[in-house]
């Protein structure tokens, strides 16, 4: 299977897919679960929320604004709630490396399911206020 197309910065090019199944298949088949999984909680706590490739990666909107993205990469799979989501929960995500508005969890790894579920509820609900 192809490696992941996303990190530009790396040198490599970015992902062509234009929907969220077509980018989780160009991924190894241990890498699609975690993000299927990814995806799948995001949809249980977004229900309203739409799916779309946005900066060649996965993209939950609600209501026109982004809520969160995700991608896949060799070793670990990112969210990338923007940096209020990342502020709000800085403490817990101390634990994995970190960027200003993402997160990296490692593969091989359990997703933190309960703190993926915080902080997605935390930028659906700052969404709203937006709104």
């Amino acid at each position: 299977m192809p490696e992941h197309r996303h990190q530009a910065q790396r040198g490599a090019t970015r992902s062509t897919a234009r929907t969220i199944d077509e980018y989780i298949a160009e991924f190894p088949p241990q890498t699609q679960a975690v993000l299927q999984e990814m995806r799948a909680l995001i949809r249980t706590l977004a229900p309203d929320a739409t799916e779309t490739i946005s900066y060649a990666i996965p993209t939950f909107d609600v209501n026109g604004k982004h809520l969160v993205h995700f991608a896949g990469y060799e070793k670990h799979v990112g969210l990338y709630p923007a940096p209020s989501g990342m502020e709000a929960f800085a403490e817990e995500l101390s634990a994995y490396k970190t960027g200003k508005g993402s997160v990296q969890f490692p593969l091989g790894q359990p997703l933190p399911v309960d703190l993926i579920r915080r902080i997605v509820e935390y930028r659906v609900a700052e969404n709203t206020r937006k709104a």
